[in-house]
């Protein structure tokens, strides 16, 4: 019943933090957190995180929670936005395909805002962020997820994500069952964006839809409760409510409603192997394969075929963004000899230098309807075609760092190494690493905010 749905929402929110996580899910979500921090770190040096900071530093405000990279504090709510959207300046955060939403780059900054706001522990902050996951992953769902598109126009990246910051800022808040039911109605208030986000031609106006409004709105929502302001006690009943104008998969959150506790959506939450779209992960993977293994060069390439799923091919085909253009990807692995490093990803420059475009232009893309079905699991084909006639094909099911084939706890932390080393000196990096999978043993996060602050 669907009446149902947000008064058992709301319960497992305000008993989230009393309940331990399995020590898969536990180590899973510190995975996640490890992952989202390097994205915020490298998102400061970007445009769209400049921006934001630029934005912030003229706004003021209650120091709470620090700006990352910054020596600038400010309330949890603004941080939670500014820091959200540093998380997705770039593309190397995480994303959960069957809701179509990347979770951590919003439900992770609105966690820790509200967590140093809070004095909150270690422990507290690590339940509170699988917490979040699991709110927002579910409302994706039930808005459509991953078949969403050509269903409405109202953007799961945002809306999702929202929800879950909701939950993650609720839990830290310490509000109770019927406090949390108020603070998921000022949401459902806010609940905005649309996918018009796909025109954005710098990343910057994604970053907010995608990070920013959902942490923002999110932690909004928990500091009213937390003042005190009441309001409607089911916002997912009733004329005109959030379900039958936002979701069309109503009866599958009626269903995983009553799963939270027991499945856990962080553990099938996508790490990535790439700081490039989610779209165009199994393709690099496969051309870095094939140059590595064959030693190809560009003056060796007459033509390049590439298969994806229909809707993640027109989600990354010839876009203005180097980071959401599989075209230009495939193009620097090739002429990088087998990699694709985040400098080069986030390159406008190389995106539009000579040679980089003529290999560029014999690249193909096309929408595979055999793999139609097959969009959560984001697969890719790739065959090259060689100047001796000799045609090079791979095909990659499930790239390293997606649910079907997850990364190693090293892995994890090599990924996060290199991308805090490109802001931070190698021992900072080192001693944030360490600090984080020792997290669960700290009541005081003092050594955190300092060390996000590292460059004030």
């Amino acid at each position: 019943m669907t009446d149902q749905i947000l008064p058992k929402m709301a319960k497992y929110i305000s008993q989230a933090l009393k309940q331990p996580l399995t020590p898969e899910v536990h180590l899973k979500t510190k995975f996640h957190l490890m992952d989202t921090l390097a994205a915020i770190v490298t998102g400061s040096a970007l445009k769209p995180g400049k921006a934001a900071i630029k934005y912030i530093s003229t706004q003021g405000g209650t120091p709470e929670s620090t700006i990352a990279c910054t020596a600038f504090r400010t309330t949890a709510t603004n941080a939670a936005m500014v820091n959200a959207m540093l998380a997705h300046s770039n593309e190397t955060d995480d994303s959960h395909a069957p809701s179509l939403t990347h979770p951590g780059c919003a439900v992770i900054p609105a966690a820790i805002a509200v967590a140093e706001r809070e004095g909150s522990s270690g422990e507290d902050l690590i339940r509170s962020i699988a917490l979040g996951y699991d709110i927002s992953s579910r409302i994706g769902r039930a808005m459509g997820g991953i078949n969403s598109r050509g269903m409405h126009g109202h953007a799961t990246h945002a809306i999702g994500p929202m929800f879950g910051a909701t939950a993650a800022a609720s839990s830290l808040a310490h509000l109770n069952e019927q406090e949390c039911r108020y603070a998921l109605a000022y949401t459902v208030q806010q609940a905005s964006g649309v996918i018009t986000w796909e025109r954005d031609p710098e990343h910057v106006e994604k970053a907010f839809v995608f990070g920013g409004v959902g942490a923002r709105n999110g932690v909004t929502s928990a500091m009213f409760v937390q003042s005190g302001m009441t309001g409607e006690e089911n916002a997912f009943t009733g004329d005109f409510n959030f379900l039958d104008t936002f979701c069309t998969n109503q009866s599958d959150l009626s269903e995983s409603v009553e799963t939270l506790g027991a499945h856990f959506e962080i553990s099938i939450t996508n790490i990535k192997k790439f700081s490039v779209g989610s779209p165009i992960q199994a393709a690099a993977e496969a051309m870095v394969q094939l140059v590595n293994e064959h030693k190809f060069t560009s003056a060796d390439v007459v033509r390049i075929d590439v298969l994806l799923p229909p809707l993640g091919a027109k989600i990354v085909n010839a876009r203005t963004m180097p980071d959401v253009n599989l075209q230009y990807a495939l193009a620097v692995i090739i002429l990088d000899q087998g990699s694709l490093s985040f400098e080069a990803t986030h390159s406008y420059q190389r995106l539009n230098s000579a040679n980089v475009v003529e290999l560029m232009n014999v690249v193909h893309l096309s929408g595979n309807p055999a793999f139609s079905k097959l969009e959560a699991k984001r697969p890719a084909t790739v065959s090259v075609q060689l100047k001796n006639g000799q045609v090079l094909e791979k095909h990659i099911s499930a790239v390293r760092g997606t649910a079907d084939n997850p990364m190693t706890k090293e892995e994890v932390e090599t990924k996060a190494f290199d991308l805090f080393s490109t802001i931070m000196r190698p021992s900072e990096s080192q001693t944030l690493i360490n600090l984080l999978w020792t997290l669960e043993k700290k009541d005081d996060l003092q050594e955190l905010w300092h060390l996000l602050a590292f460059n004030a």
